[in-house]
């Protein structure tokens, strides 16, 4: 638990003032539906108890101040109202600056500066979208102050807008929605085509999720990402000359082996063959969760991972690693798989209550000897999304 009387004396070290309100926006973690966001099928996301507490005070003039404690050694970093243009040296404070921008091209008025004070729990790099989690912050912060009226559905599209245009990230909706839709214990079923979503009560029922952090940077995620975009953009439209779909979304499993010799190339082929059954198991695993049958729950976590793995192409040895030693530990871990963009970041594991211990010194100790250096975990629960903390 982060001790907020710390941070507020943080707070006033860093900027001479006192804090004058606390905001929370959690991470999160997509339970299934990996890479189906942008291909038109359903996410599986919630969010969860680490995430990213700003601290702030207005300010009088047009100045932002922004200081991390997880870059102390870029020190605080100062923009001014008039200046919102992407600066590599600013580094992560470009995300908060672009979620600013993009609130003023709305035809919002932010009329003053503020300092503010960013903590987050969640891991850098990890896949548990740190990145959302300090827009969604962001623009949670300057909607409460300006009383902007901003519906959470909407800062949702305000800090994907900033990703794509100011950072030039071409992610799809699914991080920042589920962040700002977060809803405690209950799981979000997104439609990412239309935005249509449900809540999905979650009752694990002696289990918890404990995820698994490889330690490994994605250093190709972004290259790779864009890669299989692509590759599932072509597959779309060669499959588009036989058949009425406006996404890969659209199409049954049944349509899809009936279609698929449409596509030229073999690669495609499984690129497009894991969109289609990955969103048909997200699905499926809604209904296990609905129906109690969390065993069935573990199976479709399990395949999701294989899926992954062998047509998407976008686990790597660490994932594997990490997946393949909780599947060793069948008694007390239903299921297992990679979750995020691949390519390093993080498992989501479904582990007995009491047996966490023992999973993490098992899953530590072989993993370590496999890859040279130890994962680490975090057992979290599903948490309700961004809001105004009391001081």
């Amino acid at each position: 638990m982060t001790d907020l009387t710390i941070l507020k004396n943080d707070f006033y070290n860093t900027f001479n003032a006192n804090c004058e309100d606390i905001f929370f926006s959690p991470g999160r973690v997509n339970l299934i539906g990996e890479h189906t966001d942008y291909n038109g099928g359903n996410v599986f996301p919630c969010a969860i108890s680490f995430g990213t507490y700003g601290l702030v005070s207005k300010r009088n003039d047009n100045k932002f101040l922004l200081h991390s404690l997880n870059f102390k050694e870029l020190g605080t970093i100062e923009f001014d109202l008039s200046e919102l243009v992407y600066n590599k040296e600013h580094d992560w404070a470009n995300y908060p600056k672009g979620v600013i921008k993009t609130i003023i091209d709305h035809g919002y008025s932010i009329p003053t500066g503020f300092n503010i004070l960013i903590y987050g729990d969640i891991p850098n790099g990890s896949g548990l979208s740190s990145s959302a989690s300090i827009e969604v912050l962001t623009a949670t912060i300057l909607n409460h102050y300006f009383k902007l009226n901003i519906s959470n559905v909407d800062i949702a599209k305000i800090a994907q807008e900033a990703e794509n245009k100011f950072i030039g990230v071409n992610c799809g909706i699914m991080d920042q929605f589920s962040i700002c839709m977060g809803l405690k214990d209950s799981a979000l079923l997104l439609d990412c085509n239309t935005l249509k979503y449900k809540y999905s009560p979650i009752n694990l029922d002696g289990y918890k999720l404990v995820i698994g952090n490889t330690n490994k940077k994605r250093g190709l995620a972004d290259s790779k990402y864009n890669e299989r975009r692509t590759e599932c953009e072509t597959a779309l439209k060669e499959l588009q000359t036989v058949v009425n779909i406006s996404s890969l979304g659209d199409l049954t499993i049944d349509e899809f082996e009936k279609f698929k010799d449409s596509i030229a190339d073999s690669t495609r082929i499984k690129r497009a063959k894991h969109a289609v059954y990955e969103n048909q198991r997200t699905l499926k695993a809604v209904q296990a969760l609905e129906e109690n049958k969390l065993e069935e729950f573990g199976k479709l976590l399990n395949e999701s991972h294989i899926s992954l793995r062998d047509d998407y192409e976008v686990t790597g040895t660490e994932l594997d690693t990490l997946v393949s030693l909780s599947w060793d530990q069948k008694d007390i871990v239903l299921g297992a798989r990679m979750t995020g963009a691949g390519f390093g970041g993080c498992t989501v594991n479904l582990v007995k209550s009491d047996s966490i211990d023992e999973f993490i010194e098992f899953t530590t100790r072989e993993y370590e000897k496999k890859i040279g250096y130890k994962p680490d975990f975090y057992i979290v629960d599903i948490s309700d999304g961004p809001r105004k903390l009391n001081l």
